[in-house]
């Protein structure tokens, strides 16, 4: 009778074990791995900006060529709209503010967004049951332009107190895309900050300050009618002059003194001296007014907090038109 050789049983022991501790010990390292992986921070890769574009003169040049393209054509609220009035385009761009500033947006979405929403109701008649479903595609697609991680359906939604559906706003999606031919990368006057900034002697220290103050005042000029005509480069320029004289740079270089630094302005975005003093002198006004708006809503809170004789809830036209950190620009 032959005799059973126990080398081969144990060599296949030997391999199907290990194979068992390996696929264990990768098992083990796959999870803890997964585990290390979902308790790191969640960071959002921001571009830095490109000193190639900032730097070539022909990249200005080009925003001042195209930037009339994506203005609205008329004043919409005397030939195009009938049921929406000033007001109440008003306080659809408040709400479209604070959601973005709630949800810590980029500073150029919420003037894009209003540059699709000026944009569509220059062409479209539009109920104003309709307007805040409106408001909200907008701020859609310009969070989807700008953003590394674009405002959800479902959020905006809630924003809405759910008065809308997210197939509601995803079918007028469609419906402004095609309104606005897809033409969705608009200049704003937010493109220009930088281009302006680079061209002044202005002190390194101050700079974040100066941005934080321009895109204040572009934001209060998004929130005002008036300004919805004014091409983006007069807005950012006027933006930038009154950012420099509430700041009172200009008592530190005889450079960004009054006239000096209106020439000076005028020059690097090709506008009239004249128009561009009265644009700043207009955002200054707009300022000071949201200021005082600011203020006697506050007063009337602590009114109504104290039951005082004003207690009564506010309605929507009372409701702040600025954006939540104006109390800090000077002026």
């Amino acid at each position: 009778m032959p005799k059973l050789s126990l080398e081969p049983l144990f060599c296949h022991f030997v391999i199907f074990l290990f194979h068992c501790l390996k696929t264990h010990f990768i098992s083990e390292r796959t999870v803890t791995t997964m585990e290390l992986y979902c308790l790191e921070a969640d960071t959002i890769v921001r571009a830095r900006p490109d000193p190639n574009l900032l730097c070539d003169d022909r990249v200005l040049q080009s925003l001042l060529t195209i930037e009339e393209r994506f203005l609205p054509q008329c004043s919409y609220f005397k030939c195009v709209q009938k049921d929406i009035q000033p007001f109440m385009r008003r306080m659809v761009a408040t709400w479209m503010l604070e959601v973005c500033e709630e949800q810590k947006c980029e500073e150029e979405v919420f003037p894009l967004a209003m540059n699709y929403l000026d944009r569509f109701l220059a062409v479209v008649p539009t109920r104003k049951c309709n307007l805040q479903l409106l408001g909200a595609v907008c701020m859609f697609l310009a969070s989807k332009l700008k953003e590394t991680r674009p405002l959800t359906a479902e959020k905006l939604c809630i924003y809405t107190d759910n008065s809308i559906r997210p197939h509601e706003l995803l079918e007028w999606e469609l419906v402004v895309l095609g309104k606005l031919k897809w033409n969705l990368a608009a200049v704003t006057p937010n493109d220009f900050i930088e281009h302006i900034v680079k061209k002044l002697p202005l002190p390194e220290d101050k700079l974040d300050l100066i941005r934080k103050h321009v895109q204040t005042f572009i934001a209060l000029c998004a929130t005002d009618f008036n300004f919805a005509m004014y091409p983006p480069s007069m807005i950012a320029t006027g933006s930038v002059g009154a950012a420099i004289c509430g700041l009172q740079l200009n008592s530190t270089d005889h450079s960004l003194w009054g006239d000096s630094l209106m020439e000076l302005l005028a020059k690097i975005t090709n506008t009239e001296v004249d128009v561009l003093k009265a644009c700043q002198e207009q955002i200054e006004r707009v300022l000071v007014s949201s200021l005082q708006e600011g203020r006697r809503l506050q007063h009337k809170q602590q009114q109504q907090d104290q039951g005082g004789p004003h207690s009564k809830t506010l309605d929507g036209q009372d409701q702040s038109s600025t954006p939540t950190d104006v109390r800090d620009v000077n002026l």
